[in-house]
């Protein structure tokens, strides 16, 4: 990957024709090679004894190296995976099962039984010649290809580093007695040391991932209970819907339209669950066939994005961390660049990151030297485990403890910075150098640029390159629409694009940093995989959080969705775009079409006369011809791709242009390309005016043209960060990440899976990242609030998926998953009704449901029944703990009459009438002891709607006792079914209870509830006893009501 360094703060204004760079120096871009590639494990495919091209199946050409094709031939089905022709056997290669006796000559039986070590001296990681990719159809009755990421059979665990002598020697054993079951090698061949690289080679061509399938017996329950509750609900409706309560119709009517929108709830969530799948990647097969000894590492560049707006209210110390785990990954370090977005332009965060890139130059070697998890040292430092474990340098400990001392010194820095920043000076900040902080204005200051470290920048405490720190702070003006996260986003896309181009780009929450430095390498198992990297557009991980309470009381870590929903999306089209934790494929980001599988070809019969063919079906020579033609055109287009309805072409990955010679994305190309170009929609008026810029869009494997210089790059940045950059452009609409509203991440995983593109569902052993999460109820609310107001802004948009994108290849369980996560604040308004219900009932006296006979209580008490044995399967197969399931049930309930119910009526207001409505949050002092924050008390006018839900259904419980203790026995079985739908909503609203008591002098919230309860009731009950009135003694006297 081309480098390009600065030693010092780049600010300027494309509009204003401003450019004001401190010092510094570039360096010119590397060169990319290009080579004919095998289709399934990435190497070159070589040439036969004669010097010609090695082709594996001559029916369809399909680009296979002579290893694969031998592999397949002996372990796997045999044939073609592009037209599924069995493969006929070649000279020299051994003879298998089924292969015809006259198939080849006899002339090469001494060599049948003969391997040869086929590795190539030096292996390029590039498209081939035509630069095409196509993805295979394949044969749905046939096993996948052994390069497909779902191949059964024993699978290698591990390089030979990894084992001891004896237990390598064994495993070589293993692998030789099945390739002499098959024929492969002879048995008197003796230990040949060639073996061992032979199995690394015959592992290596090995998935780089496979699915896990669910165990039938755990999967097919679920199902089944599934389509049962569905037959119970039918029933249950058509006897709610016959049968309506007369005395208190009103209530009977408002309480079945809620169970029905209820059960329309249940089917967009419940759905798309039915397919869950897992994966697992092998790193090590990564490895071996990226990172091979004596050759260039061929894994692939990645870009990561950290993003942050406020230092005051995101610590500059979380952010250093999160930038330290990136800087320490286990991956190539010329192949890492970490860009930081500072959407407040702060002078705090730009100082942070310059001590951070200094701590760094002794944190990585550390990291990597030790082997740590994680690699962020706040999070290393305070883990309460062994550190001892597994470690055996007699120098760790030392040099742990000189690490921790520097830890606390650059800890010590930060927190002065933090300090300094809290008064403002009424001339602005001032630059070391004194220059003034060009963004002391906040809302008006030029784009900033800052390169850190890098291949020209400061080396390690041991002499070593580090990955390149990028500070990024765009343009700002009045008068301009900025569109927050998403705007600052599609910045670090184009300025990545222009200085380092990767194909791959991972975008991170600045207090989310790595825990496990093996991440990228996970996402790399899927995105480099020969046959479905090419059709992703994501790799998105889970979301762990550290600082949460034991019992989670506000589902903070939100379990069932990441465990559960998302597993099911998997099983799909892939899972939904989170906003954080997610590699990114840059050509999905830029609004490009998935390749297109090629069709499978007719079968042809050369029994066929030749005049007769070309009616029936077309002779080969004929085939032979387009194909000359289609590799004619792919060597002046790479692929043909659609964009927004419109074809579109784009050049290969290999070096295109001078920076010089590009003049409006077109100079370079010969009449024939660019008449092609010109008859499509203009690049400018898509990506922006920058030539730079649009020739890396048609670079699909990433790096920089040849030619390029560090100065114009630079200047070039600045262009594309500029304020008015976007406009009369696709920014946002069909481009990058998508405008409209606050919750961007929906939107845009939307419009990608829309075009065809599909995303994966990465679940490491060790969680890939972990973030903080709010705890206290208040501002949990509140993150919620914003979720719920982003998909209500989508409802109401033209991206809503109940209308939109229905010509695309969008799945349809996969549409309704995207349904439900714009429908679900609406729930909020039949659930507030429903809540409510139960102390209506109680207080009148009347009830929703009728006196019900034996056969109706049937369905009530199957569906019921139902409900709770479709989670405990639920959880069955997913490994979720039933008070994980129970804290996701109650905060449901918890923020849908809360937060859901706020988002609903101010997206309302906002889109309908262009009201914005904010809601205030005022706060007390809270606790220093741990998790003092979980009792920490913020009055919001969210906490309302629940806490009037609370009293109305304890005023009713009380009432409704004390009625039945009034009127005698027989009013107690009516009482009893009131009292169970009461307490289903006092027992799913008591977390919220706990948040609203606070601590209260540790006394336990339940201990005061039952204590108001019970108080409440006997109080009523002595009321009615009267034990100080006098009892009456003989008849009772009453007026008879008839005159006498």
């Amino acid at each position: 990957m081309a480098s390009n360094t600065m030693a010092g703060l780049v600010a300027g204004s494309h509009d204003r024709n401003e450019m004001h760079v401190l010092h510094g120096e570039q360096r010119p871009p590397t060169r990319q090679s290009v080579a004919k590639l095998c289709r399934v494990c990435g190497d070159e495919i070589g040439v036969r004894e004669d010097g010609e091209l090695f082709v594996a199946c001559h029916e369809c050409g399909f680009p296979v190296c002579k290893p694969c094709y031998e592999y397949e031939r002996s372990e796997g089905n045999q044939s073609c995976p592009q037209c599924n022709t069995r493969y006929k056997r070649h000279k020299g290669c051994a003879r298998v099962t089924g292969d015809d006796e006259g198939s080849l000559d006899g002339d090469d039986f001494n060599d049948e039984f003969q391997i040869k070590n086929t590795r190539d001296q030096q292996n390029v990681f590039a498209p081939s010649e035509n630069g095409d990719y196509n993805p295979q159809q394949w044969h749905p009755n046939r096993p996948a290809f052994s390069a497909a990421g779902s191949v059964a059979g024993k699978d290698f665990e591990g390089e030979k580093d990894m084992y001891n002598n004896d237990e390598w020697k064994d495993r070589v054993e293993k692998w030789k007695t099945r390739q002499e079951k098959k024929g492969l090698v002879s048995k008197d061949g003796g230990n040949d040391p060639g073996d061992d690289d032979e199995f690394l080679l015959a592992e290596a061509r090995q998935p780089l991932w496979r699915k896990v399938p669910i165990p039938s017996s755990k999967i097919s329950p679920y199902r089944i209970v599934i389509i049962l509750r569905l037959v119970i609900l039918a029933f249950f409706f058509r006897f709610r819907i016959l049968t309506p309560a007369y005395d208190a119709f009103p209530l009977w009517l408002i309480s079945v339209i809620c169970e029905i929108w209820f059960a329309f709830s249940w089917i967009l969530d419940q759905f798309p669950k039915w397919q869950p799948t897992n994966r697992e990647t092998y790193l090590e097969r990564l490895s071996m066939r990226f990172e091979r000894e004596g050759e260039p590492n061929r894994l692939s560049p990645v870009d990561v994005f950290v993003s942050t707006v406020d230092p005051l209210k995101e610590p500059p110390i979380i952010t250093a961390n999160t930038v330290l785990s990136i800087l320490a990954l286990d991956y190539s370090v010329e192949k890492v660049s970490c860009y930081v977005s500072d959407d407040g332009a702060s002078m705090l965060l730009f100082d942070s990151l310059a001590e951070t890139a200094e701590f760094a130059r002794r944190w990585v070697p550390f990291c990597k030297k030790h082997t740590i998890e994680p690699r962020a040292p706040e999070f290393y430092f305070c883990q309460k485990i062994d550190y001892l474990k597994d470690k055996v340098d007699p120098s760790f400990v030392k040099e742990r403890r000189a690490m921790k001392r520097e830890y606390e010194e650059f800890k010590v820095r930060i927190n002065a910075l933090v300090a300094k920043a809290q008064k403002k000076p009424e001339e602005g900040w001032t630059m070391q150098d004194g220059t003034p902080w060009p963004g002391n204005n906040n809302r008006d200051h030029p784009g900033m640029i800052q390169v850190y470290l890098g291949s020209e920048g400061a080396l390690d405490v041991e002499g070593k390159e580090l990955p390149r720190l990028v500070y990024v702070s765009r343009e700002k003006r009045p008068g301009y629409q900025h569109h927050k996260k998403a705007g600052a986003m599609n910045a670090l896309v184009r300025v990545s694009a222009v200085l380092t181009n990767a194909p791959f780009m991972l975008n991170l929450d600045c207090d989310h940093y790595i825990n496990n430095s093996k991440a990228v390498r996970e996402a790399m198992c899927f995105l480099m995989d020969p046959q479905l990297g090419k059709k992703l557009c994501y790799v998105q991980f889970p979301q762990r959080f550290d600082g949460i309470d034991r019992h989670d009381r506000y589902a903070n870590r939100n379990v069932v969705f990441f465990d559960i929903n998302m597993k099911g999306l998997d099983g799909i089209q892939g899972p939904v775009y989170v906003g954080t934790g997610c590699v990114f494929n840059r050509q999905a980001l830029y609004g490009y079409d998935p390749p297109v599988s090629e069709k499978r070809p007719k079968m042809t019969c050369d029994c066929w006369p030749s005049w007769c063919s070309c009616c029936c079906g077309g002779s080969r020579k004929s085939k032979s011809k387009k194909k000359v033609h289609r590799g004619f055109l792919g060597g002046l287009y790479s692929k043909k791709k659609k964009m927004m309805g419109k074809n579109y072409s784009r050049k290969g990955s290999g070096p295109v242009f001078d920076l010089e010679e590009i003049e409006e994305g077109l100079e370079g190309y010969d009449e024939l390309e660019k008449s092609s170009l010109m008859s499509q929609k203009n690049f400018e008026k898509r990506f922006g005016q920058s030539p730079v810029f649009i020739t890396s869009t048609l670079m699909e494997d990433g790096g920089l043209p040849e030619g390029t210089n560090s100065t114009a790059l630079i200047k070039e940045a600045i262009h594309v960060i500029s304020c008015g950059y976007e406009e009369k452009t696709e920014w946002g609409k069909e481009i990058g990440w998508i405008y409209g509203s606050v919750t961007e991440d929906i939107l845009t995983g939307f419009k990608m899976h829309c075009r065809g593109w599909k995303s994966v569902y990465c679940v490491p052993k060790r969680a890939a990242f972990k973030g903080s999460a709010p705890i206290n109820l208040s501002d949990r609310l509140h993150q919620v609030l914003r979720w719920a107001l982003g998909s209500v802004e989508i409802f109401l948009s033209r991206h809503c998926p109940l209308w939109y994108g229905y010509g695309g290849k969008l799945k349809w369980l996969e549409r309704l998953a995207y349904i439900n996560t714009i429908v679900y604040p609406f729930t909020s308004i039949p659930l507030l009704a429903y809540c409510t219900i139960p102390a209506v009932c109680l207080l009148t006296g009347k009830f929703i449901i009728p006196t019900l006979t034996n056969f109706a209580s049937i369905w009530f008490m199957a569906l019921f029944l139902s409900i709770i044995v479709t989670g405990v399967l639920e959880l069955r197969w997913s490994g979720v703990s039933i008070q994980d399931w129970w804290r996701n049930e109650q905060f449901w309930v918890i923020g849908g009459v809360s937060a859901h119910l706020f988002a609903v009526f101010q997206g309302l207001l906002k889109v309908l009438f262009g009201v914005d409505t904010n809601f205030t949050v005022t706060s007390k002092a809270a606790d220093d002891a741990e998790f003092g924050e979980l009792y920490l008390f913020k009055w919001t006018t969210l906490l309302i709607p629940p806490t009037t839900l609370i009293i109305l259904n304890m005023v009713g419980v009380v009432a409704g006792v004390s009625d039945a203790i009034n009127n005698g026995y027989a009013s107690w079985g009516p009482l009893f079914g009131k009292l169970f739908f009461a307490f289903w909503v006092i027992v799913h609203l008591y977390p919220f209870l706990k948040g609203l008591m606070g601590r209260q002098n540790r006394t336990p919230t339940i201990v005061v509830l039952w204590s108001i309860l019970l108080a409440s009731i006997f109080s009523l009950v002595w009321v009615r006893i009267d034990p100080f009135l006098p009892k009456q003694t003989g008849p009772v006297l009453k007026q008879c009501g008839v005159e006498c």
